[in-house]
């Protein structure tokens, strides 16, 4: 990869390289569609995908269920379940992945005849996944079959006391496996190590795909058995709403057969079918149809609000509800927990950042602190990984010296192999994840070694991820071309998120007209390039970093090139195109 506009290192310390080629959108002859192309390609898309990349279908990306392992098994035990009337539960987590995947079976069982529960555990007396008491609970209460949803990888103990307890388990889970399993009577993950290559392809899919996987296994097997030939089939498309919602939130890699989920989930919600997320929607004060980005940043935090701060079931409630009146009441109550959460995750971070600040520079930035909330604990890993630029690790420990950590990553390091082997070693009491994302439970006299362990096992990882470093750029742009037709064209090669980037765009070179701080510090300012046009930018969380410094101290006889994503601004009476900042470079 060249350097971009000979751009060896900007403001943040990083160089500026094209992805793919690059592209010049001021050069003569251009045309979005040739843009949109070349987004595609430099993302992965084959040079024969380009089309069906570009209108991702659930028909061109859809693999075969009975690829994976235990699929058959699992639909075949949920088809007797279905025919015979038996009594089922949907064990979910309490995330947004595992609300939605829960929802999806529920709905899916309830429009083919079954009236499936849902239980969610809770995340502070429960924990994360299956307890062995809980399942046996669920077995004492008249359960014959227990789907868990995103959770249950590494469950043995639990999934050894429900088989003593004469309870079927179907494991549905995305998250890495150790090469022993638990007892199931099905284990279907894309990430087992005994996976054969064709199904661990999907290893991305979060557990609300692999549950769509499965419903499409079981109305499969139900149709050849002649369930439906005297009652109508349920439309498993229709779905497809709450599939990319959980995909979106759970940051899983938008690639393959998630862009499809993304891209026609997103037109099922425009229609507002499902009375929760209309609820939502309307909570969250979304009155235009949804993007990407709304799935990320406005309705998955309020759905995980009820499983951080709240009632852990009020997402799976919403999703599953048929009453308008309880769909807003439920919706209300997740939004105001969300503010909630926010006041929460504002203290931990203060205190966590201080922490780090005193700290090592350890590959893994690992903070611990008493009285902690767990459920925001996420959150504050993935700023902390942010500020840091490496993998970061937060843990709650609570009067008893137990700390409940949560993880986030950076790309190139695997974090949740890392924790696995750190249980396998016994430093944790549990553990597990995936490649960017982890959970732990370990012993505040174990936190030390728990730190030294990661800084052995990912300092060579971490390093040469960090030497790699740089902004991807996909067009330059002077600042004119910097408008909503730029945005419309740029959005037809999304969706965009984890695995399938957003463009960033390069404009200059400009001068900064006025720049101030605004909200949560964040830094907006107004630039003008050499055309005589001028953009709104806004770079979040940044005024007090080396970036809003710069742009807020900047002279006004020097000039700047900027680099962002360019988004709508449709706040005012006419939509404007702004660039929300990631970093900018001197020009002169």
């Amino acid at each position: 990869m060249t350097f971009a506009l000979n751009i060896t290192r900007s403001i943040t310390g990083q160089p500026w390289r094209w992805r793919g080629l690059g592209a010049d959108a001021r050069s003569p002859g251009y045309q979005p569609d040739d843009l949109v192309a070349q987004l595609l390609l430099a993302r992965g898309c084959p040079p024969d995908g380009v089309e069906a990349h570009r209108n991702p279908t659930i028909r061109h990306f859809m693999p075969d269920p009975s690829l994976f392992r235990d699929m058959d098994a699992a639909a075949e035990r949920l088809a007797d379940a279905v025919q015979r009337g038996e009594d089922v539960r949907i064990f979910g987590d309490y995330d947004v992945d595992g609300a939605t995947s829960a929802a999806l079976l529920i709905r899916l069982l309830r429009d083919i005849g079954l009236d499936a529960r849902p239980y969610i555990p809770d995340r502070l007396m429960e924990g994360y996944g299956p307890s062995g008491e809980a399942l046996v609970r669920l077995a004492g209460d008249g359960a014959q079959l227990i789907v868990t949803v995103d959770c249950g990888a590494q469950a043995f103990e639990a999934l050894d006391m429900a088989k003593a307890a004469g309870v079927d388990v179907v494991v549905v889970d995305h998250h890495k496996c150790a090469a022993a399993l638990p007892v199931a009577l099905a284990l279907v993950n894309p990430n087992r190590l005994d996976e054969n290559d064709a199904a661990a392809v999907h290893g991305h899919l979060a557990a609300v795909g692999m549950a769509f996987l499965l419903g499409a296994a079981l109305l499969r097997t139900l149709r050849a058995r002649g369930w439906f030939a005297t009652r109508p089939e349920p439309a498993i498309m229709e779905l497809l709403d709450i599939v990319a919602l959980g995909t979106v939130a759970d940051v899983a890699q938008l690639k393959g057969l998630n862009r499809a989920f993304v891209a026609q989930g997103l037109k099922i919600m425009a229609k507002r079918r499902n009375i929760g997320l209309a609820a939502l929607m309307d909570a969250s004060r979304l009155n235009r149809a949804p993007l990407c980005h709304d799935l990320g940043f406005a309705l998955g935090p309020r759905i995980n609000a009820g499983g951080r701060v709240g009632k852990a079931d009020l997402g799976v409630r919403l999703l599953t509800t048929e009453d308008p009146a309880e769909a807003a009441r439920i919706a209300a109550e997740l939004d105001r927990l969300n503010e909630e959460r926010r006041a929460i995750e504002s203290i931990v971070q203060e205190q966590a950042e201080a922490l780090l600040a005193a700290q090592d520079n350890r590959a893994v930035a690992l903070v611990a602190g008493p009285g902690w909330h767990p459920g925001v604990i996420g959150i504050v890993a993935g700023r902390l990984k942010e500020r840091a630029g490496r993998p970061a690790i937060v843990v709650a420990l609570d009067e008893d010296g137990v700390g409940k950590g949560s993880g986030r990553s950076i790309s190139g390091v695997d974090l949740g192999a890392a924790v696995l082997a750190a249980k396998d070693s016994g430093l944790l009491v549990a553990g597990g994840g995936h490649a960017m994302a982890a959970g732990l439970t370990v012993m505040a006299d174990k936190v030390d070694a728990l730190a030294d362990f990661l800084d052995d096992r990912l300092s060579a990882a971490v390093a040469r991820a960090r030497d790699e470093r740089a902004l991807l750029i996909d067009a330059v742009l002077a600042p004119a071309g910097v408008n909503p037709d730029f945005v419309a064209a740029i959005e037809a090669g999304g969706p965009y998120g984890a695995g399938w980037p957003a463009p960033l765009i390069a404009a200059g070179p400009m001068r900064v007209i006025r720049a101030d701080v605004v909200g949560n510090g964040h830094l907006r300012a107004i630039m003008a390039g050499d055309d005589g046009r001028s953009i709104k930018t806004i770079a979040f969380r940044q005024a007090e970093s080396e970036l809003g410094q710069a742009i807020l101290g900047a002279p006004r006889d020097r000039r700047l090139w900027v680099a962002g994503r360019a988004k709508i601004d449709d706040w005012g009476s006419r939509p404007a195109a702004e660039l929300h900042l990631e970093d900018a470079a001197w020009a002169d």
